[in-house]
């Protein structure tokens, strides 16, 4: 039993290197598109937080007296996924202190790899976002010309987030959106690269798409039926109001980091819910608690914050399906032998 036990684990173990290694591969093509749009900034940045998720790696494991781990990739994964979400404009020390926390305060504390609760990214995140909104949420312009070093004299805003939140609608075609030509964060915006990404990871059993698909399915549908758009339906033909909410859905949805988020966050390993029912659930949580951020918040990528709020709680998830099913069971094996003792008399 206990050989079986650690087999599961050995076998867990390399599932989850898999996946780390595979989001660290992904964010490739993504920086590509950052490079092409906004210069080799975005290469420097990536690079440096590749080292400082290394150097976190291996000043942990002195600290902590164990051997390092050459083979575990997660802090790569999670500096490449907080820098992919910061704009190109980024400070460097924002950019380390968001790597630091994500490391330290999302994955250490709670006893390192395997063990943390909260989706180390997105802490380190939230506290790059919460500490320095000026400097996370306003975005350059495609094709602006960005220092390596310094890129404090870069003309940035929060264009569409301003937008979306005064209810107006996005002055941007739908290719533009498309390709990411948009002021946003620097790997977020392409959406065919991101959905050739899911479904790469999805072809290699790295995730299941219950989570993703559920939380994309629950927003789409908060957007559809409440949009924020003003004057939606005012003196406009049913044909009209269903292609402006179609519209609508457009625009929230290819915008503020959900695609992203779907792709690279929703379904990490240890923070996701784990059976099929709970993982629906946190999807379908994620996608409310996301756009009750993005709706009533002050941040454009709510996402974060909603999946943070929700990893509070995934584990319950799983114990609650856990409980349910064998609820059923034990009905049903009840029922079998009412039935059986029926027949017999």
């Amino acid at each position: 039993m206990d050989e079986a036990l650690i087999r599961l684990q050995e076998e867990e173990l390399r599932r989850t290197g898999r996946y780390y290694k595979h989001i660290c591969f992904l964010c490739v093509p993504l920086l590509c598109v950052s490079c092409y749009l906004y210069g080799l900034r975005p290469l420097l940045l990536c690079g440096f937080a590749v080292l400082m998720g290394n150097l976190c790696d291996r000043l942990i494991s002195l600290l902590r007296r164990r051997v390092y781990q050459a083979g575990d990739y997660s802090n790569e994964s999670f500096a490449l996924v907080i820098t992919l979400l910061m704009p190109a404009t980024v400070d460097w020390y924002v950019l380390a202190a968001a790597i630091l926390a994500g490391a330290l305060i999302g994955k250490e504390v709670f006893g390192g790899y395997g063990s943390y609760p909260f989706h180390p990214a997105a802490v380190g995140y939230a506290v790059a976002a919460v500490s320095w909104p000026e400097k996370v949420f306003r975005y350059p312009a495609p094709y602006a010309n960005i220092p390596l070093w310094d890129a404090s004299g870069v003309a940035t805003s929060s264009t569409i987030s301003d937008t979306l939140r005064s209810g107006g609608l996005i002055n941007i075609s739908a290719l533009s959106l498309v390709l990411g030509e948009y002021a946003a964060p620097m790997g977020t915006g392409a959406a065919i690269v991101l959905a050739a990404c899911g479904l790469f990871l999805w072809m290699q059993k790295d995730v299941r798409l219950s989570a993703s698909l559920s939380f994309l399915i629950t927003a789409g549908l908060i957007v559809f039926f409440f949009p924020r758009q003003l004057g939606l339906t005012e003196g406009t033909a049913f044909t009209a109001g269903l292609v402006f909410r179609l519209r609508c859905v457009r625009d929230e949805m290819l915008t503020g980091a959900m695609l992203f988020s779907a792709v690279f966050l929703l379904n990490e390993p240890y923070t996701c819910a784990h059976h099929r029912l709970g993982r629906i659930l946190y999807g379908v949580m994620v996608g409310a608690f996301t756009m009750g951020f993005r709706y009533f918040g002050v941040y454009e990528t709510g996402v974060c914050f909603a999946i943070l709020a929700v990893n509070s709680i995934s584990g319950w998830l799983d114990r609650t399906e856990v409980r349910l099913y064998e609820l059923i069971k034990s009905g049903r094996c009840f029922k079998e032998k009412k039935t059986g003792k029926g027949g017999a008399e």
